[in-house]
């Protein structure tokens, strides 16, 4: 079956499974595909269920909208995080020359990278837009090295769903899945507009997700772990957003 009809079959099924009460056959569907999110129980958990099944058959090869130079945001905003841990400030106080990237779980070559270390991987920028789920956002060229170049370096096992990432700040991680991992525009990032990516904008290094909401593109990342599942973290809904109720799948 080609890929086209495969994909119309399915969207058809999906949409025709959310007419009926509960969404339980949109559910049914999706697990028959391997489309189903990590927050797919309790009373909100098919329609987290038809939204990510839905959006990952229309829109998985999409790219997030890129803009002009002009259309940069001056300035642009910058939402507040908690206050920095100790192991942040004795880090910022030496240039982040310490910073490094672990990265490990299914891959065949684990590694911690320096800065220097990912700065030497492939380099691309990309002027897209931060949407925050509270309403606001702005424009700003990102710059640093594809994610999923990173990930070819250390070789992801084949059974990997899932990266889950970790910022410094301890409470604060997320999740993506490997389809996201590997889009040419998710990119871990270290530069923004004409320099260094700024703290306040999740400097020395944050990973870009720009197809998905704000909270997705985690900063002061400084560990990645590609798994097979996500019940061994948090509540096993994705990410500490989730934990706190908000969708694991933030497209847009």
């Amino acid at each position: 079956m080609s890929e086209i009809t495969r994909r119309t079959l399915i969207t058809r099924g999906l949409v025709a499974a959310a007419g009926f009460p509960g969404l339980a056959l949109a559910e049914r569907v999706a697990d028959r595909y391997g489309l189903i999110p990590p927050d797919h129980g309790g009373v909100y958990g098919p329609g987290e269920t038809l939204t990510y099944a839905a959006q990952r058959l229309l829109t998985g090869r999409s790219l997030a909208r890129e803009f002009s130079r002009g259309q940069i945001s001056t300035p642009p905003f910058a939402n507040e995080t908690a206050p920095p841990t100790d192991a942040f400030k004795r880090l910022q106080a030496d240039g982040f020359k310490d910073w490094t990237l672990s990265v490990d779980g299914l891959v065949a070559h684990p590694a911690s990278l320096s800065l220097d270390d990912l700065k030497r991987l492939p380099l691309r920028s990309q002027i897209t837009d931060l949407a925050c789920e509270e309403g606001w956002s702005y424009v700003a060229e990102w710059i640093g090295t594809p994610l999923v170049e990173l990930l070819n370096a250390v070789g992801i096992l084949p059974r990997a769903r899932y990266l889950v990432y970790f910022s410094i700040q301890s409470a604060w991680w997320e999740s993506i899945d490997i389809a996201e991992a590997l889009h040419p525009q998710t990119l871990v990032t270290y530069a923004m507009n004409d320099g260094d990516l700024p703290v306040a904008f999740g400097g020395p290094l944050r990973l870009r997700v720009p197809r998905q909401l704000g909270y997705k593109s985690v900063k002061y990342i400084n560990r990645m772990i590609v798994a097979e599942n996500l019940q061994r973290f948090g509540k096993g809904l994705g990410g500490s957003n989730p934990d706190d109720g908000y969708a694991w799948y933030a497209g847009i």
